[in-house]
């Protein structure tokens, strides 16, 4: 006949069968309550199952009892590899021979990104935000508005990707000199002006481009409330033949973007890039595609759009 003790240590062994189950039972035996109400348990799993947790939960070496309060310690979540997660997505998109293409994404509400690629690529027009973002924090240094002209420039600028307004705002910024001393405070750390009146071969990462976004659109910004709301309402009216890029991972016409495309006549290929805000699911995303090498125009845009489909699809359901 087995003692009482040997009993109760029998009764206490748990089942080798159904450890799930046991878990769950333990929620029931051993649940503690906190202050606001909260039932707080963690079972710990064998190895091989699965745990059951929840957060935040009882220490397993202090079990709550009478007049004994429990110990509470928080549960930690694996950390999701997001550069992992995009650069598995990159595998579906189709790279033309001799291309290449970089993408960075940030879902704004979690604060987490993702980022595919560190090769630098000529900016083209996407640049004209940084340009307009550097004459907006100059102004903002001397306590001025923009000038009516500069205002004009602006917005032909980015509405409709002129080039003589953006070099005309280039010149008034300092050229290369005036938009590397805004990065920097900006944030930029791979981002290198174009020498003389070239501001279209501006040397960019997908990275920076994304910093650049986040002072566009962040609140946490070198830029003024006012300043960030200046540029994104420019972002969002562009002209409708330049509605590509970016906003194809978009819900319906829920973006704000800025293009840019050159053809190198060096080689005869493009850049295409793109840049801006979409929502998907209902959650704002900024959005960072550069490529280059492709032979045509509509290649690059396609590319851009199926890498900006793949870097919003590391978020999906999350």
């Amino acid at each position: 006949m087995e003692s009482p003790s040997a009993r109760s240590r029998r009764r206490a062994r748990p089942s080798r069968r159904r450890p799930l189950l046991h878990a769950v039972l333990a929620v029931i035996a051993v649940g503690g309550v906190t202050a606001g109400g909260t039932a707080c348990v963690k079972a710990r799993a064998r190895s091989g199952t699965a745990a059951v947790s929840s957060a935040p939960s009882l220490s397993a070496s202090s079990p709550a009892g009478a007049g004994e309060e429990a110990s509470v310690e928080p549960v930690t979540q694996p950390a999701v590899d997001r550069d992992a997660l995009l650069s598995k997505a990159m595998t579906g998109v189709s790279v033309p021979s001799g291309a290449q293409v970089s993408a960075a994404v940030l879902a704004v509400r979690s604060g987490d990104g993702a980022v595919y690629g560190d090769g630098a690529f000529d900016t083209a027009s996407i640049v004209k935000v940084d340009i307009l973002a550097t004459l907006l924090l100059q102004a903002q240094d001397a306590g001025r508005r923009l000038t009516a002209a500069e205002e004009a420039y602006a917005t032909r600028m980015i509405e409709n990707s002129d080039n003589a307004s953006a070099t005309a705002l280039w010149h008034t910024i300092g050229r290369a000199d005036g938009l590397d001393a805004a990065n920097e405070r900006f944030g930029l750390t791979a981002t290198s002006g174009g020498e003389g009146g070239l501001w279209g071969l501006t040397q960019t990462t997908a990275a920076d481009q994304l910093a650049l976004l986040r002072q566009v659109f962040g609140e946490d910004s070198k830029l003024s409330a006012a300043s960030r709301t200046y540029v994104q309402g420019l972002m969002e009216s562009v002209e409708a033949d330049q509605r590509w890029g970016v906003s194809a991972a978009a819900d319906g016409n829920s973006w704000a973007l800025k293009n840019g495309w050159l053809p190198r006549s060096s080689t005869g290929l493009w850049d295409v890039n793109s840049i801006g805000r979409i929502t998907v699911d209902g959650t704002d995303h900024l959005v960072a595609v550069l490529s280059k090498g492709t032979r045509t125009q509509a290649t690059g845009i396609a590319l851009v759009e199926a890498a900006a489909k793949a870097a919003v699809s590391v978020f999906a359901g999350k």
